[in-house]
């Protein structure tokens, strides 16, 4: 295999198995030339903006079905269901690697995983690579596309495109996924830099809370002794902002409050402007206006399902259709599928209505209704026959008999 042939040498040198060598590579968190993807998450906005993408591919299940004709079921037994399902790897849950790989896709566009493949067994497992330790390498004579993958040790492997599963996010030159944190470094740093100065305005006080003047010069031991003397008698932290001036000299405020600088209204807006790079609706990450409503907030939570989470959705099951299952099984009827019902549950009275309305209208059949839900035709006759509504129905027959009457 790649993976056991690239190791074997590093394995022998340092002593380790090949087990540690390959969690070693797995667990490595330095992404090299992107360290702003690891620094964004202290912006809270970022944070939170990733974890409600990440959260929503990895609490959803993800399965591998089989179509054979109108029936539809779980294929438990072909050894990539267990896989993406239940454990990829050795360390990781399926939560906690789609978790991994959203993180990845969602901030700098691309997620790498190994793809540990027998040839009797299939896919057995499915190693994630931080995306800093991954170089795409493009052929553009045969327009192939080459992975380089560089362990702690600095030693490197190429391997081909068969081997890596790569998820892009959105692309550019078709390749490669964009850097969201690159593309929104400004509004980042801008939020980074407004909590900063926050931090550093708490710290020296926001204002000074009073002057204490004396007449004369303060020589050093009477300004530590008046100083000292305001400290025991000034209770509270607002002493931390009593100024001591001697000569009578007179103190003029220059600087901004945080009420000047309008610090809160511009932190609240660098929130909503991280939330558009990142296509999440702010009241996802707790921004939550003063206009919403119950039910607004309740069509926001379908939107963000809909306009969020099913493009990832689509974006990662064709990536696996089209990189982890063979032409073979592909045309025996497998294929991927999110089952994204339950986040669906507030709606699913709205979705019964419209799929009733599909049917009972003559636009499907049932049997066709029931395979958007994914589920078994029903046998019986009927449920392959357009249902033709009573009015329609009626209207033909008048028809008719006007016909026969001339």
């Amino acid at each position: 295999m790649f993976f056991s042939n690239w190791f074997n040498s590093a394995s022998k040198k340092s002593g380790q198995t090949l087990d540690e060598i390959r969690k070693a590579i797995a667990e490595n968190t330095v992404f090299s030339g992107s360290v702003s993807a690891v620094t964004s998450l202290e912006v809270s906005a970022v944070s939170a903006c990733v974890r409600v993408i990440g959260e929503g591919i990895a609490q959803v299940p993800l399965k591998i079905m089989k179509r054979d004709g109108d029936n539809r079921a779980p294929a438990t037994d072909h050894p990539l269901y267990k896989v993406l399902s239940v454990k990829p790897n050795e360390w990781q849950t399926s939560f906690e690697y789609r978790e991994t790989i959203a993180m990845h896709a969602v901030l700098v566009g691309n997620h790498y995983s190994f793809i540990n493949r027998s040839e009797k067994r299939g896919i057995m497992e499915l190693i994630p690579f931080a995306p800093g330790s991954v170089e795409v390498l493009r052929d553009d004579e045969h327009l192939t596309l080459q992975y380089k993958v560089t362990g702690k040790n600095g030693s490197s492997k190429i391997f081909p495109g068969e081997s890596i599963w790569h998820i892009k996010g959105p692309s550019w030159n078709s390749w490669q996924g964009l850097d969201a944190v690159k593309l929104a470094r400004k509004s980042i740093l801008l939020s980074s830099e407004i909590e900063s100065q926050q931090i550093h305005t708490q710290q020296n006080g926001v204002k000074t809370s009073g002057i204490y003047s004396v007449d004369g010069v303060l020589k050093d031991d009477q300004y530590k002794a008046l100083k000292k003397w305001i400290s025991a008698n000034i209770e509270g932290s607002s002493n931390s902002g009593v100024m001591l001036l001697d000569r009578n000299a007179k103190y003029s405020q220059t600087s901004m409050t945080s009420v000047d600088a309008q610090t809160l209204e511009t932190r609240r807006y660098q929130v909503e402007e991280i939330c558009r790079f990142f296509r999440v609706n702010p009241i996802m990450v707790g921004a939550e206006s003063k206009n919403t409503t119950y039910a607004s907030a309740e069509q926001m939570f379908l939107a963000h399902v809909v306009h969020t989470l099913s493009p990832w959705y689509k974006r990662i099951e064709q990536s696996i259709d089209a990189n982890l299952l063979t032409d073979d099984e592909r045309a025996g009827g497998l294929y991927s599928r999110f089952i994204d019902d339950a986040l669906l549950r507030g709606s699913m009275e709205t979705r019964k209505d419209v799929i009733l309305g599909y049917v009972n209208g003559g636009m499907m059949t049932a049997n066709e209704g029931r395979a958007l839900l994914d589920l078994n035709p029903d046998e019986s006759e009927l449920s392959n026959e357009l249902r033709i509504p009573a009015n329609v129905v009626g209207a033909a027959a008048t028809q008719e008999d006007d016909t026969d009457e001339t």
